[in-house]
């Protein structure tokens, strides 16, 4: 055969598993979008990390500082939070994670400037060695 022979050849049973491939996708399931459902809920999640030189006193201070918040500002409706105790050593001196729930954007958006949330802020801004927030939409 000749090279010429030989590469039409096999470009047409190329083309011939590509309409394969097309013709079976066809029957295949669509991939769903991702939609943000009516009841999903905004999760704002804080971690911190600490000076070295800051005493367990004022962490206290500062714990207890951020948990007194969801009873000062009504748009969080949902709290938690808890120490680093992953055996993993990838915290990169991240030790507290703190966890709240908003039912909207707008709500976080009261949130953020609220007068509480800035007084926190003022109690924590001494003793932070490093903060890191994602927020996210559940799904």
């Amino acid at each position: 055969m000749k090279q010429s022979h030989i590469t039409f050849t096999l470009s047409l049973v190329l083309v011939a598993l590509l309409l394969v491939a097309f013709e079976n996708r066809k029957d295949a399931k669509p991939i769903p979008e991702t939609i943000m459902q009516k009841d999903s809920l905004l999760r704002h999640v804080v971690l911190f990390k600490f000076k070295p030189e800051t005493s367990q006193e004022n962490i206290k201070k500062v714990e207890e500082a951020f948990t007194a918040l969801p009873s000062k500002i009504p748009q969080i409706v949902g709290y938690e939070w808890g120490l680093n105790n992953s055996p993993e050593g990838l915290n990169d001196g991240f030790t507290h994670c703190f966890f709240l729930t908003f039912k909207s954007e707008e709500d976080r958006a009261i949130y953020l400037p609220h007068p509480d949330h800035k007084a926190f802020g003022e109690v924590l801004g001494p003793h932070l060695g490093g903060v890191l927030v994602v927020d996210y939409w559940a799904k």
